[in-house]
Parts: structure tokens; sequence; C-alpha cells
């Protein structure tokens, strides 16, 4: 029987070559290319099983699959996690942004502070709601589709709320925009673990600019940004993302196998799995955020951590306008420039995630370990965890106006750089645990985030002019300075707990599993060492003996 067509690492992988228009108009519907079909058809015949229902044929990725989303180019890997990465970031940007039209919205439709900042509120609801929705289709249906999906409305949306008529259409309108743009804060993680062994992610540029575009043009010019960048960004997800979720990825192959040699084809991951309709599947993935949150002790702890961490976030924010427009006199614009300090930690934190990165690689190389146990990751979180409340007291106790402004700005700098480097090396422990759970997990955790992160816009301005600056902004400061035992238990019992929990085992059998497949396809597609030696002596004859 011949075996599988296979690509060893000095062949050319043929199979990416589709360039026609046809082959694009196919791309756009996400259907499969004639080099993904010709591919498969060399597989026929070579995959375990006989082809019935009781022993079917299992499919898997085979060694230097060109269709694996870990063996893309690492330009077309980059381009897709560029596009998550700009993807949330303006996600990001819709939520603060917003702020810089607020006045113009209380003058415009004469209604109270409290009703205006209801419209970041209710977006960041949205991020509650939507993730219960795009992180299960995600694993039904696969990435691509919820992205483009979920960003085509996010861009209607915003359009709508540029052109709202009335304050109750805004905050309708920006509730929807929530909901939709919260796919790439669920899915987002999802795709980099999809095609990559790490993840980075975050940005907090957003008030700058929108202070400043609120200030010159008013509220319906920033909703037109933000609908132009997100209408961008859809285009350019539908020419370039593509599917990245290795269990869709087998299914659709097993199904147009299937369809081709009226033989049984199945996934490999859903070998001894019992059937299930699209609905008992839809309803599974949609209880699994909730089963994760209140049943997997790793999840629920590390979103009460974000929480508190995403809480303080929004109560120090909310101190920016008190402490430079009120107290020092800043028009809106300037005002947005007091956080180039958070923006300066945030490109601290990732020059420090970079560094960590290669800290892990090199540990990887010395123990020859394709995959570490996930506390590896929190390292960062520890550290980040000091940095937290260190950025916290200082901002609060240095914000009067008797003290330059630069000083609170420089403890900005220590909030935003710990904020990231917590953010981003939990999430990654909670990626590197539940693998190919990794948008339910996110789901799961951003339902929670959200639903606090929604409700602190509406208290903490009256905090802050009822406690005084000093001891409002030290409140957040004593909730970090709470959690700092949260990453070091972690550290130093989450192997011990992650076995205690059902989908973090399951996660870690199925990785292994996947793993294993790897190994063995590509040791059935490289020549015994052996065999190779006998080869050579074939081929240099008897005089090489006599030598």
């Amino acid at each position: 029987m011949d075996g599988p067509r296979l690509l060893d690492s000095s062949s050319t992988p043929v199979f990416h070559s589709d360039s026609n228009p046809a082959a694009l108009y196919k791309r756009l519907l996400n259907g499969p290319s004639h080099s993904q079909i010709e591919f498969e058809k060399t597989l026929i015949g070579s995959l375990p099983g006989v082809g019935t229902e009781v022993c079917p044929f299992l499919v898997n990725f085979v060694h230097n699959d060109p269709f694996d989303p870990m063996n893309l180019p690492p330009g077309q890997r980059w381009a897709i996690s560029a596009l998550v990465a700009i993807g949330a970031l303006i996600v990001t940007f819709s939520s603060s942004a917003y702020n810089g039209g607020i006045l113009d919205l209380i003058a415009q439709f004469r209604v109270s502070r409290e009703v205006a900042i209801a419209g970041v509120s209710l977006y960041v609801l949205g991020f509650a709601v939507g993730p219960l929705l795009w992180a299960p289709l995600s694993e039904i249906h696969g990435r691509r589709g919820v992205f483009v999906v979920s960003f085509a409305g996010m861009t209607v949306f915003t359009v709508g709320a540029a052109s709202a008529g009335s304050m109750a259409a805004l905050l309708v309108l920006r509730f929807l925009t929530g909901a939709t743009g919260a796919s790439v804060m669920t899915n987002g993680p999802g795709v980099i673990a999809d095609i990559f062994d790490a993840s980075q992610r975050g940005l907090a540029t957003g008030p700058i600019i929108g202070g400043f575009l609120g200030e010159a043009e008013g509220w319906r010019w920033l909703q037109g940004l933000m609908a132009i960048l997100s209408g961008v960004i859809t285009l350019l997800g539908i020419i370039f993302i593509n599917e990245t979720y290795t269990p869709v990825l087998l299914r659709q192959r097993a199904e147009r196998l299937s369809r081709l040699t009226d033989k049984v084809y199945i996934s490999a991951l859903d070998a001894g799995q019992p059937p299930a309709t699209p609905g008992q599947k839809l309803k599974a993935a949609l209880i699994r955020p909730w089963i994760f949150l209140f049943r997997e002790p790793i999840v629920l702890i590390a979103s009460i951590y974000v929480v508190i961490v995403y809480g303080t976030m929004y109560l120090n924010f909310a101190a920016y306008p008190i402490v430079f427009q009120r107290g020092r006199g800043w028009g809106i614009g300037l005002g947005g420039v007091a956080f180039t300090g958070t923006a300066i930690g945030v490109v601290l934190a990732t020059i420090a995630a970079y560094v960590d990165y290669k800290h892990y690689i090199r540990i990887q190389k010395e123990t020859k370990k394709n995959f570490l146990p996930p506390e590896y990751r929190l390292r960062s979180t520890i550290v980040g965890s000091f940095l937290v409340p260190i950025g916290l007291f200082w901002f609060a106790w240095t914000s009067q106006p008797s003290i330059h402004w630069i000083v609170p700005i420089i403890g900005s700098v220590f909030f935003s750089c710990g904020l990231v480097m917590v953010f981003m090396s939990l999430l990654n422990y909670l990626i590197d645990s539940y693998v190919v759970f990794a948008a339910s997990v996110m789901a799961a955790n951003s339902v929670l985030r959200s639903v606090f992160g929604a409700a602190f816009p509406l208290f903490t301005i009256d905090m802050y002019e009822n406690l005084g600056l000093q001891w409002a902004g030290s409140i957040p400061g004593f909730l970090a300075l709470a959690c700092i035992p949260f990453p070091l238990i972690f550290y130093l019992y989450g192997a011990r707990i992650r076995m205690k929990c059902k989908f973090a085992a399951e996660a870690a059998h199925i990785l292994d599993t996947m793993m294993k497949q790897s190994a063995a396809a590509k040791a059935e597609a490289t020549p015994p060492a052996n065999e190779e030696a006998n080869k050579d002596a074939t081929l240099s004859g008897p005089e090489s003996e006599s030598v």
C-alpha cells in the first residue's frame, strides 16, 4: 500500500500555490482550495482504519502537512497574529476612546454624566455577553468565520452608533458593538495558541488618540473612526486569516474524504467520542464556559485575580480626568497625554515578555521538552503582582497639584507595566493549561471580568469625589496588594490543582495525544539510522570495506 505523499524539510510546499481568481473566490467563502483537495487525495488508502462505521479511517495531520496551522510559513503566522492583535487593540481603543466625547454627548443630548458614562459600561457589559456565543461557535465551526462575522457586525453597529439620533439608541448600539467585538478578546488567544506555542497582546493608546479626536471633532467622529478601523480589519481578515483550529480542520478533512471515497473517515481527535448532533455540540459548548468558571478551580481563581486587577485599572483610570483636568487645568486632549506613562509601561512590559519568552525557549532546549509545564509562565505574573500595587500607591499619593505632574505619571508606568505582565502571563498560563479549550476558558474569564468592569465606571468618579484622591486611589492599591499570594500559589501548587480539574486533565491528554501522533508521523517519515547506514555501505561498495 502506498503511503501518503509527505513533505520533508527539503520539499517545496507546492500545495500553497493557489493564487488565481477562482481560488481567491473560494477563499472568501472559506472553502477548500484545489491544492488542498489534491493533497488530501494523496492520503486515501494510507490512514489507519478500514473505513467502516465500526472501524473508520482516522484523519490526522501528517508529518510536514502544509495545511497544519503549526506549519504555516512564519510570515503568514505573524500576519495572522498581527491582525488578531490589531483587532484586540481596536476593540480596546473603542472602549476607552469613547471617553473623549462624553462632554459633547452631555451637551448634545442633554443627559446626565452617569447616563453618558453608561456608554462605557454597556460596551464592557457586551464583553460579558458576546463570548458566551463566540467562544462555543469557534470551537464548533472554527476561528476564521467567527472573526469575520463578528468584526463585520462590529463595523455595522459602530456605523449605527456614529449616526445615532438619541442617547438611548447610542447606548443600545454601544452594547451590541461590545458584544460583537468581544470575539477577538476570547478567540484571539485561541488563534495564537493554534499557530504558536507562545502569545502576546496588549496596548493602551486609545485614551491618548481618543482625547484629542473627541476634543477636536466630537463624539460622532470617534465612532466613525472606530467603524473605519473595524471595517478595514474585517476585509483584511477575510483575505489573510486562515482557519487555525485543529479539531475543526481535521473534521472538515474527514468529511471531504468521506464524500470523496464513500468510506467513513473521522478526526483522530474524535475517536472514542460518542456521536453528537450539531445541536448537542452547541449546547455542550454553550454551557462549557460556565463549567470552567465554577468547576475548574484554576479558571475560577485566575478569573477572580484578573477581575481584581481589571477593576484596579478602571478605578485608577477614573482618577486621570480628576487629577490632570480638574486638578491641573489641562484640556481634554492634553489630559489624554497623561496616559503616555501607561503606554510606556506597556512597552516595557512587552520587552519584559520578550526576555521571558527567550528564557522560556532556552529552558525548552536545555530540557529537550516541546511543552513545559504551564507554571513556567507565572514568573512574570509574580513580578507584575508587586509592580501593580507599587504603581497604584505611587500614583495615589503623588497626585496633588503641588507635586510635579511627571511624578504620578512615572507611577503609572509601574502600574501599567505590572498590569500587562500579569495579564499576558496569566492568560498564557490558562491557554497552556487548557490548549484546545482556550476559547471557552477565555470566555469564562471575560464574562466575570466584564461584569465587574461594566460596574466600575458608574461609581468610581463619586468615590474619588467623596474619599479624595489619596484614599480613593489607595483602595485599588490595597486590592492589588491582597492579590500578591495568588500567582505564588499557582506557581507552587498549580500542577497538583490542574490534575484534579476535569477539563485541564482532558486538555493535557489531548495535547499529549497530538504530540505523540506528530512524533509518530515524523518518525515514520524519517528512515532509521541503521537503514541509512546500510544504504551508504551498499552505495560505497566493497572497496570501502577494505579501507
